[in-house]
């Protein structure tokens, strides 16, 4: 009986385990939508610099890593995925800081992420990215608009590709 018992116990905990972890990775539409992205990119900015860009499902898929190379500068990361039902990014810029967005509700073809905060900033008002807004133009061409907080550069925008 006690045998019985201590099974019952041992398999509703992982019952409750396990739908807890289903809850946890439930769909993200935004994410999926980050997800279809993986691959080679290739455009320029409005400056006319010319910028590769690379997507990677990472750790089981419930991240997707973006790196950004536009020519002459350092590369920077940007990491996109799930805290609940939000969409979260933290993106690792070459000015050495690490500011987290948070996007807001998505219409499907934009997703706007907004500074939510950042590590190795000297002040709020330390020149870091503040919002990005990805638009999903089609299957194969994507616009991004970056815009800065403090310093002399206000809004940058991508114009990628997908490479075949």
């Amino acid at each position: 009986m006690k045998k019985a018992r201590r099974i019952l116990l041992a398999s509703c905990a992982l019952a409750a385990f396990v739908s807890f972890l289903i809850a946890d990775n439930a769909a993200n539409p935004q994410l999926d939508k980050l997800k279809s992205l993986a691959g080679s990119w290739e455009g320029k900015s409005t400056d006319g610099k010319t910028i590769h860009a690379s997507y990677k499902l990472v750790s089981g898929g419930t991240a997707v890593a973006e790196t950004l190379s536009p020519t002459g500068e350092p590369d920077m990361l940007t990491v996109y995925h799930a805290n609940g039902s939000h969409l979260m990014m933290t993106h690792y810029c070459s000015m050495g800081n690490q500011p987290r967005m948070q996007a807001d509700a998505s219409d499907g073809k934009t997703i706007a992420f907004h500074y939510l905060d950042g590590t190795n900033l000297s002040g709020a008002d330390a020149p870091h990215m503040n919002d990005l807004t990805i638009t999903f133009n089609d299957a194969n061409h994507i616009t991004q608009e970056w815009a800065m907080k403090g310093g002399s550069m206000e809004k940058v925008v991508f114009h990628l590709e997908r490479k075949k």
